[in-house]
């Protein structure tokens, strides 16, 4: 006699109520470490108020010259990240098609590229700020090249991994040269390239965030430099939570852009 499987019980509860449960529930863990046994002074632990407090007056200007300070951080390191980033996806693109193209420059440049891709960002900001000084020019030098390597890297690993059935088609249908990467290739690495870009993105966020801790550019480092020069734990704290929350909502745009992709490509079922 054979057992039939039942089918699995569809999730009846949204994954969105989940993911606010779980910050609730982190929430109230930390308001009765700090707040309620009071485990750690302060200085060493802010509480959920003392964070809060923060936050408020970080993006709520008036009066006193440090009030605000947060708006003109993230704006500042917005920019730079926006800039650097975009500046990386294109010259990523072109570093990996001519990659792709030449086997000598896989097996010499590209691993090169890999070997410095495993090299932390932060290694970079000293010899960025040798070449450049303390200035705009070493921070987006280093975003550029820590977002240029992934993105090349990736879209010559798809372009060389296109199904070879239809790279044959587009030449049987006419496409030589640039137009069999234009009309084909490119085209069939979409999926690989959305991914090589998420990673990028991630890549180019971290370095930012490293090279103002060095550097004298008002950003979102700059002010967990400062939190760390006097002492305020809780602007330390209320920082880092910005730069995980900006960082995340571009990955979750960037990861809805890439699933939607690869559904369309048919690389991935719907649920």
């Amino acid at each position: 006699m054979q057992r039939t499987l039942a089918p699995k019980a569809k999730r009846t509860t949204p994954l969105w109520v989940w993911q606010i449960l779980g910050v609730l529930f982190l929430l109230g863990l930390w308001y009765l470490l700090t707040s309620v046994l009071k485990l750690w002074p302060p200085y060493v632990m802010p509480t959920p108020q003392l964070v809060w407090e923060e936050l408020r007056y970080g993006f709520v200007p008036s009066e006193n010259p440090n009030d605000g300070q947060l708006i003109h951080a993230v704006t500042g390191s917005l920019r730079r990240v926006l800039l650097g980033y975009a500046i990386a996806v294109g010259l990523g693109v072109v570093l990996g098609v001519i990659l792709s193209a030449n086997r000598t420059l896989r097996d010499t440049v590209g691993t090169w590229f890999t070997a410095i891709q495993s090299i932390p960002s932060i290694a970079f900001v000293p010899l960025a700020i040798l070449w450049f000084g303390l200035n705009e020019r070493a921070v987006l030098f280093v975003v550029i090249l820590e977002g240029t390597l992934p993105i090349t890297l990736a879209i010559s690993s798809a372009l060389l991994n296109v199904n070879p059935a239809v790279v044959t088609a587009g030449k049987n249908l006419g496409a030589k040269g640039l137009k069999l990467y234009t009309h084909v290739l490119i085209p069939a690495a979409v999926p690989n390239l959305i991914t090589g870009l998420r990673t990028a993105w991630s890549f180019s966020w971290r370095a930012l965030i490293g090279a103002e801790l060095l550097t004298s550019n008002p950003g979102l480092g700059q002010v967990l430099e400062t939190g760390r020069n006097i002492s305020n734990m809780a602007l330390v704290i209320t920082t880092i939570l910005m730069v995980g929350v900006v960082g995340g909502i571009f990955d979750q745009v960037l990861r809805r852009f890439e699933n939607s992709t690869r559904t369309r490509y048919g690389l991935e079922v719907r649920q």
